[in-house]
């Protein structure tokens, strides 16, 4: 009987969330000999190698993620972040860019390159970025977390009480 690869990704997705994730890899490897052109299927390969620690075979499996559907916001959201985390600024600008190409008003690839931005030391930038994702999502905590910072680093006090308050404020609707 031939394996099917959605109730092999549903395993791999459980296995995964439990933290082993050896077999939830074998699970998606798997599932992609079942079904090769699933980007899902290589977007959770690309997760789960992340989640392991395995930066090198995460950006692969999500950059084939990303060849069979260019258009997945959060394929290349990953990629982007895979990108920061490995120190290859450059490579992530252009994923930030092909996602803002894509949905500019997709506030995780302007706190990206806000990211990128401010690990470059570059806080005049980083800080436009981190102002235009919380301009978009006024309750996305990472960009105010990281605008926050920005601002220390400026030392524009206004803004780190502003960013205070406001963060302070979500924690209290939670």
């Amino acid at each position: 009987m031939l394996e099917n690869s959605e109730k092999l990704n549903n395993q791999a997705v459980h296995l995964a969330s439990k933290g082993e994730y050896e077999d939830a890899i074998a699970c998606l490897k798997r599932a992609i000999t079942v079904e090769n052109s699933n980007y899902l299927l290589w977007f959770n390969l690309g997760l789960t190698y992340h989640d392991a620690g395995n930066i090198s075979l995460a950006k692969a499996a999500m950059e084939h993620a990303y060849r069979i559907n260019p258009y997945d916001e959060d394929t290349l959201d990953s990629l982007a972040s895979f990108c920061v985390s490995a120190k290859t600024f450059d490579e992530a600008i252009l994923y930030c860019a092909k996602g803002l190409e894509l949905n500019p008003v997709n506030p995780h690839y302007w706190n990206t390159s806000g990211v990128i931005r401010f690990q470059q030391g570059d806080y005049l930038e980083a800080a436009e970025f981190f102002e235009h994702a919380v301009s978009l999502s006024p309750h996305y905590y990472d960009a105010l977390f990281n605008l926050r910072d920005t601002y220390q680093e400026l030392n524009n006090q206004a803004g780190v009480q502003e960013c205070n308050r406001m963060l302070e404020s979500i924690k209290k609707a939670e």
